[in-house]
């Protein structure tokens, strides 16, 4: 399996924490988990300045540099800044538990310093299997614990619980990008599961994709139409909101481009200012929180 949608995500988090002094997301881990994918990658994006910016003069360094900014990095650096951060804030609420579904590279285990948190890593077997071995490659050792499954069958729930997760202690559960891949039907059962498996006061993290479409949202539906990972639905928030309603989750915050880049973005922004970004029109971002009587979270 090319795991090339995991992949590309784990470049432009190495890349911008490579070539940036201030981060939206620092991801100080994701180019050793590349290894040599990660010139590998680059040239191949190089090679497709055309595609990425049709009518582009300058270097490719300056193009790689353009494709990644303006293509690959704000949608995938900002959801990750918002959902750590809000992992943050759950630990400092007694939560214990961190569930990362369709976890691809991400390094949050290898950065993590707080042995109190059990982090659990669900993926396809094929992608897991691959993130051992590079792990192994780079003399790494991660807490974690590796769940191997296939997201569309329900049968993950029960390998979760192998894995010793426990479902009366307060979890936080990561779901981003994984609405766009996902028929309504099948995201909506994703959820009811994963909220039977959280108790009253866990709470999920995720991106979706509204029905206000932008060029990069387009593009990256080509990307992932060429990786074989065809995007397959898009929300209004009401629809989504009403949807986790169901599903026993009520929406704490939701964030559109503009408050995203506003709260993530500026930063960097103020200190970079020759290569400005911003969150990506067209993807939506939600924290949500299990149970009817919550705590407001902000």
């Amino acid at each position: 399996m090319d795991n090339t949608t995991a992949k590309v995500s784990c470049f432009a988090r190495a890349y911008h924490f490579e070539n940036n002094k201030t981060h939206i997301f620092a991801d100080s881990m994701a180019k050793t988990i590349l290894g040599d994918d990660f010139d590998q990658i680059a040239e191949s994006m190089m090679k497709g300045i055309s595609f990425f910016l049709p009518g582009f003069e300058g270097t490719k360094e300056e193009g790689l540099r353009l494709i990644v900014d303006k293509q690959l990095s704000s949608s995938v650096l900002g959801r990750s800044a918002y959902c750590e951060r809000k992992l943050l804030d759950e630990i400092t609420t007694g939560c214990g538990q961190y569930i990362i579904f369709a976890s691809g590279y991400d390094t949050f285990s290898l950065r993590n310093e707080n042995a109190a948190v059990q982090v659990y890593e669900l993926d396809l077997p094929d992608i897991l299997d691959d993130k051992k071995k590079r792990l192994d490659n780079a003399g790494l050792k991660t807490a974690a614990k590796y769940v191997p499954c296939d997201l569309a069958d329900k049968s993950w729930v029960e390998k979760l619980l192998e894995k010793g997760f426990n479902t009366s202690e307060q979890s936080y559960g990561s779901l981003l990008g994984i609405s766009y891949y996902l028929e309504k039907d099948e995201w909506k059962k994703l959820i009811r599961l994963v909220s039977g498996i959280m108790p009253a006061d866990s709470a999920i993290c995720f991106d979706f994709p509204s029905t206000d479409e932008s060029k990069e949202t387009k593009v990256n539906k080509t990307l992932a139409s060429g990786a074989g990972e065809q995007m397959k639905a898009q929300y209004s928030f009401a629809e989504m909101e009403a949807l986790l309603s169901e599903c026993g989750f009520k929406v704490a915050e939701h964030l559109g481009s503009e408050d995203m880049t506003e709260q993530y973005f500026a930063d960097y922004n103020r200190n970079s200012s020759e290569h400005p970004m911003a969150a990506p029109v067209g993807v939506e971002y939600v924290f949500a929180v299990q149970g009817e009587n919550i705590r407001w979270r902000n």
